[in-house]
Protein backbone atom coordinates (compact mmCIF):
# COMPACT_ATOMS: atom_id res chain seq x y z
CA UNK A 1 0.00 0.00 0.00
CA UNK A 2 2.95 2.33 0.96
CA UNK A 3 4.72 1.59 -2.69
CA UNK A 4 0.83 2.92 -4.31
CA UNK A 5 0.77 5.64 -2.50
CA UNK A 6 4.12 6.59 -3.11
CA UNK A 7 3.50 6.11 -6.89
CA UNK A 8 0.32 8.21 -6.51
CA UNK A 9 1.78 11.00 -4.98
CA UNK A 10 4.96 10.83 -7.57
CA UNK A 11 2.36 10.87 -10.64
CA UNK A 12 0.59 13.93 -8.92
CA UNK A 13 3.67 15.81 -8.79
CA UNK A 14 4.62 15.44 -11.84
CA UNK A 15 1.26 16.60 -13.26
CA UNK A 16 1.34 19.63 -11.18
CA UNK A 17 4.80 20.35 -12.48
CA UNK A 18 3.85 19.60 -16.10
CA UNK A 19 1.13 22.06 -15.63
CA UNK A 20 3.14 24.83 -14.02
CA UNK A 21 6.06 24.83 -16.52
CA UNK A 22 3.23 24.83 -19.29
CA UNK A 23 1.86 27.54 -17.37
CA UNK A 24 5.20 29.27 -17.18
CA UNK A 25 6.45 28.49 -20.97
CA UNK A 26 2.86 30.73 -21.96
CA UNK A 27 3.73 33.45 -19.35
CA UNK A 28 6.96 33.62 -20.94
CA UNK A 29 6.00 33.88 -24.80
CA UNK A 30 3.61 36.35 -24.03
CA UNK A 31 6.31 38.44 -21.94
CA UNK A 32 8.68 38.19 -24.75
CA UNK A 33 6.23 38.78 -27.51
CA UNK A 34 3.91 40.69 -26.48
CA UNK A 35 2.37 42.13 -30.30
CA UNK A 36 1.98 38.65 -31.12
CA UNK A 37 -1.69 38.11 -30.99
CA UNK A 38 -2.63 41.42 -31.23
CA UNK A 39 -1.18 41.91 -34.74
CA UNK A 40 -2.76 38.66 -35.75
CA UNK A 41 -5.85 40.53 -34.35
CA UNK A 42 -5.26 43.95 -36.21
CA UNK A 43 -4.76 42.36 -39.37
CA UNK A 44 -7.96 40.30 -39.07
CA UNK A 45 -9.54 43.92 -38.47
CA UNK A 46 -8.09 45.64 -41.23
CA UNK A 47 -9.01 42.66 -43.85
CA UNK A 48 -12.50 43.17 -42.75
CA UNK A 49 -12.50 46.59 -42.58
CA UNK A 50 -10.90 46.40 -46.48
CA UNK A 51 -13.32 44.51 -47.49
CA UNK A 52 -16.60 46.24 -46.10
CA UNK A 53 -14.76 49.07 -48.45
CA UNK A 54 -14.85 46.93 -51.31
CA UNK A 55 -18.18 45.73 -51.00
CA UNK A 56 -19.22 49.31 -50.25
CA UNK A 57 -17.64 50.46 -53.71
CA UNK A 58 -19.05 48.24 -55.56
CA UNK A 59 -22.41 48.59 -54.61
CA UNK A 60 -21.82 52.43 -56.12
CA UNK A 61 -23.84 52.57 -58.96
CA UNK A 62 -22.96 54.39 -62.10
CA UNK A 63 -25.35 56.30 -64.20
CA UNK A 64 -25.90 54.94 -67.97
CA UNK A 65 -27.76 56.33 -69.94
CA UNK A 66 -31.20 54.65 -70.91
CA UNK A 67 -33.83 54.81 -73.24
CA UNK A 68 -36.18 56.76 -70.68
CA UNK A 69 -33.08 58.91 -70.46
CA UNK A 70 -33.97 62.73 -71.33
CA UNK A 71 -32.18 64.21 -74.52
CA UNK A 72 -32.05 67.71 -75.16
CA UNK A 73 -30.01 69.20 -78.00
CA UNK A 74 -29.14 72.77 -77.98
CA UNK A 75 -27.99 74.94 -81.12
CA UNK A 76 -26.68 77.58 -80.61
CA UNK A 77 -25.62 79.98 -83.85
CA UNK A 78 -22.50 81.71 -83.16
CA UNK A 79 -23.19 84.45 -86.20
CA UNK A 80 -26.81 85.72 -84.29
CA UNK A 81 -26.25 84.64 -80.95
CA UNK A 82 -29.41 82.79 -80.31
CA UNK A 83 -30.04 79.44 -78.45
CA UNK A 84 -32.45 76.69 -79.88
CA UNK A 85 -33.46 74.10 -77.55
CA UNK A 86 -35.16 70.63 -78.41
CA UNK A 87 -35.76 67.86 -76.99
CA UNK A 88 -34.55 64.75 -79.34
CA UNK A 89 -35.04 60.95 -79.69
CA UNK A 90 -31.65 59.55 -78.34
CA UNK A 91 -29.42 58.02 -80.65
CA UNK A 92 -29.63 54.11 -79.93
CA UNK A 93 -25.39 53.86 -79.71
CA UNK A 94 -25.85 56.39 -76.62
CA UNK A 95 -27.94 53.91 -74.63
CA UNK A 96 -25.66 52.43 -72.00
CA UNK A 97 -23.03 54.73 -72.17
CA UNK A 98 -21.68 56.27 -69.00
CA UNK A 99 -20.06 60.03 -68.96
CA UNK A 100 -16.81 59.21 -70.05
CA UNK A 101 -17.90 56.89 -73.12
CA UNK A 102 -20.25 59.85 -74.14
CA UNK A 103 -17.78 62.55 -74.63
CA UNK A 104 -15.71 59.88 -76.47
CA UNK A 105 -18.47 59.59 -78.78
CA UNK A 106 -18.76 63.04 -79.03
CA UNK A 107 -15.24 63.83 -79.76
CA UNK A 108 -15.48 61.34 -82.95
CA UNK A 109 -19.02 63.21 -84.04
CA UNK A 110 -17.05 66.79 -83.73
CA UNK A 111 -14.49 65.03 -85.87
CA UNK A 112 -16.49 63.88 -88.58
CA UNK A 113 -19.66 65.21 -88.70
CA UNK A 114 -22.17 63.87 -91.28
CA UNK A 115 -22.42 66.39 -94.42
CA UNK A 116 -25.43 67.87 -93.41
CA UNK A 117 -24.02 69.35 -90.44
CA UNK A 118 -21.13 70.97 -92.36
CA UNK A 119 -23.50 72.38 -94.58
CA UNK A 120 -25.45 74.31 -91.58
CA UNK A 121 -21.93 75.77 -90.39
CA UNK A 122 -21.16 72.97 -87.68
CA UNK A 123 -18.47 74.03 -85.49
CA UNK A 124 -18.02 72.07 -83.01
CA UNK A 125 -20.17 69.50 -80.04
CA UNK A 126 -19.76 69.68 -76.40
CA UNK A 127 -21.85 67.38 -73.49
CA UNK A 128 -23.37 70.10 -70.64
CA UNK A 129 -25.05 67.82 -68.20
CA UNK A 130 -25.21 64.77 -67.93
CA UNK A 131 -26.99 61.78 -65.44
CA UNK A 132 -29.11 58.80 -65.90
CA UNK A 133 -32.44 61.34 -66.19
CA UNK A 134 -31.36 64.01 -68.38
CA UNK A 135 -28.17 64.73 -70.90
CA UNK A 136 -27.88 68.05 -72.71
CA UNK A 137 -25.76 68.26 -75.84
CA UNK A 138 -24.71 72.00 -77.29
CA UNK A 139 -24.26 72.02 -80.68
CA UNK A 140 -21.97 75.61 -82.46
CA UNK A 141 -22.97 77.03 -85.55
CA UNK A 142 -21.35 79.82 -87.66
CA UNK A 143 -22.42 80.65 -90.94
CA UNK A 144 -20.12 81.34 -93.63
CA UNK A 145 -20.22 85.11 -94.65
CA UNK A 146 -21.22 85.34 -98.41
CA UNK A 147 -18.42 85.83 -100.64
CA UNK A 148 -18.28 87.61 -103.25
CA UNK A 149 -15.86 88.13 -106.48
CA UNK A 150 -14.35 90.23 -109.17
CA UNK A 151 -14.47 89.66 -112.68
CA UNK A 152 -11.07 90.69 -113.87
CA UNK A 153 -8.97 90.25 -117.58
CA UNK A 154 -5.66 88.29 -117.67
CA UNK A 155 -4.07 87.18 -121.15
CA UNK A 156 -7.58 88.53 -123.24
CA UNK A 157 -9.33 86.04 -120.98
CA UNK A 158 -11.85 86.63 -118.02
CA UNK A 159 -10.51 85.29 -114.53
CA UNK A 160 -12.22 85.74 -110.65
CA UNK A 161 -10.48 86.95 -108.46
CA UNK A 162 -12.07 87.06 -104.55
CA UNK A 163 -13.27 90.32 -102.97
CA UNK A 164 -9.46 91.45 -101.92
CA UNK A 165 -8.84 91.90 -106.08
CA UNK A 166 -5.70 89.76 -105.29
CA UNK A 167 -6.90 86.23 -104.45
CA UNK A 168 -7.23 84.18 -107.50
CA UNK A 169 -10.23 82.11 -107.32
CA UNK A 170 -11.00 80.68 -110.81
CA UNK A 171 -9.72 80.73 -114.60
CA UNK A 172 -12.15 80.39 -117.30
CA UNK A 173 -12.41 80.10 -120.73
CA UNK A 174 -14.45 82.97 -121.55
CA UNK A 175 -12.41 85.35 -124.11
CA UNK A 176 -12.96 89.09 -123.64
CA UNK A 177 -13.54 89.84 -127.40
CA UNK A 178 -16.19 87.33 -127.16
CA UNK A 179 -18.61 89.84 -125.05
CA UNK A 180 -19.97 92.65 -125.85
CA UNK A 181 -18.65 96.26 -125.50
CA UNK A 182 -20.04 97.59 -122.38
CA UNK A 183 -19.72 93.87 -120.16
CA UNK A 184 -15.43 94.19 -121.72
CA UNK A 185 -15.71 97.60 -120.13
CA UNK A 186 -17.16 96.86 -116.86
CA UNK A 187 -14.18 93.70 -116.35
CA UNK A 188 -11.57 95.57 -117.48
CA UNK A 189 -12.72 98.43 -114.46
CA UNK A 190 -13.24 95.28 -112.52
CA UNK A 191 -17.24 93.66 -112.70
CA UNK A 192 -18.18 92.91 -109.21
CA UNK A 193 -19.93 89.94 -108.82
CA UNK A 194 -21.84 90.00 -105.18
CA UNK A 195 -22.07 86.22 -104.16
CA UNK A 196 -21.40 82.68 -105.32
CA UNK A 197 -25.06 82.20 -107.38
CA UNK A 198 -24.50 85.61 -109.56
CA UNK A 199 -21.25 84.28 -110.61
CA UNK A 200 -22.10 80.64 -111.83
CA UNK A 201 -25.24 82.09 -113.28
CA UNK A 202 -22.42 84.29 -115.12
CA UNK A 203 -20.59 81.36 -115.79
CA UNK A 204 -22.99 79.32 -117.41
CA UNK A 205 -24.20 82.76 -119.74
CA UNK A 206 -20.85 82.74 -121.41
CA UNK A 207 -18.76 79.79 -120.86
CA UNK A 208 -18.48 78.03 -124.66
Amino acid sequence: MKIVRRISLFLVLAGILLGAGGYAAIRAQQFFYPNRYPVQEKTTKEQETQTEQIIETSSVEIPVITADTTYLVEQINLSEGSVEEQEDTIPVKYIGLNREELVEELAAYDKNPPLTELEKGFETIELTAFSKDRVVICKYYKEAAPKSFYLMVADHFVVVYEEDKKTLYLNTDILLDSLDDSLQAEIIQGKYVENEEALYNFLESYSS
